[in-house]
């Protein structure tokens, strides 16, 4: 890892870099066409809600990776959780530390909000992530099916 490296938390002035980050992770994932997120609309989730916060992993002044998280809430546990929604590193920078580096302060700031757990999905195809993931002692919930209510679905249930 480099000597010019560190991390620090996403600002409004950072939405367009979000942006460019949360497309760098779609292309990766194939997922390009499923990116709806625009400038205004994560301005305004992000940092006028506040319902979700990043992180980004700086070398030499330039943002090599990022982590957009948010926090839900375990009702067997009885605390809240820090949800991982993406984690991404500029393909030229994999390999050096900063994905984990990313992971780690994640980790702190779960333990200074006093969460119970942190959590995350990753495509099951994602062998890279997932060997990285089980080094640090994370555990697959095999057990779990992941259910979602789009946009379309959530409007079409709301007229019943």
């Amino acid at each position: 890892m480099e000597q010019n490296f560190t991390i620090r938390k996403a600002e409004r002035k950072d939405v367009a870099l979000l942006l460019e980050f949360i497309k760098g992770i779609a292309r990766y994932e194939e997922l390009e066409n499923e990116v709806i997120a625009d400038f205004a609309t994560l301005e305004s989730e992000m940092f006028d809600h506040q319902r979700a916060e990043a992180v980004f992993a700086v070398v030499d002044g330039r943002e090599v990776g990022f982590a957009l998280y948010f926090f839900n809430f375990s009702t067997f546990l009885g605390h809240s959780g820090l949800y991982l929604e993406d984690l991404f590193v500029w393909p030229e920078y994999r390999g050096q530390g900063y994905g984990k580096a990313l992971l780690l302060h994640l980790v702190g700031i779960a333990r200074e909000r006093h969460c119970g757990r942190m959590e995350w999905t990753c495509l099951d195809w994602n062998k890279p992530s997932i060997d990285f993931y089980l080094s640090l002692g994370a555990i697959p919930m095999d057990q779990w099916t992941v259910y979602r209510l789009d946009a379309k679905a959530l409007e079409n249930l709301a007229k019943i």
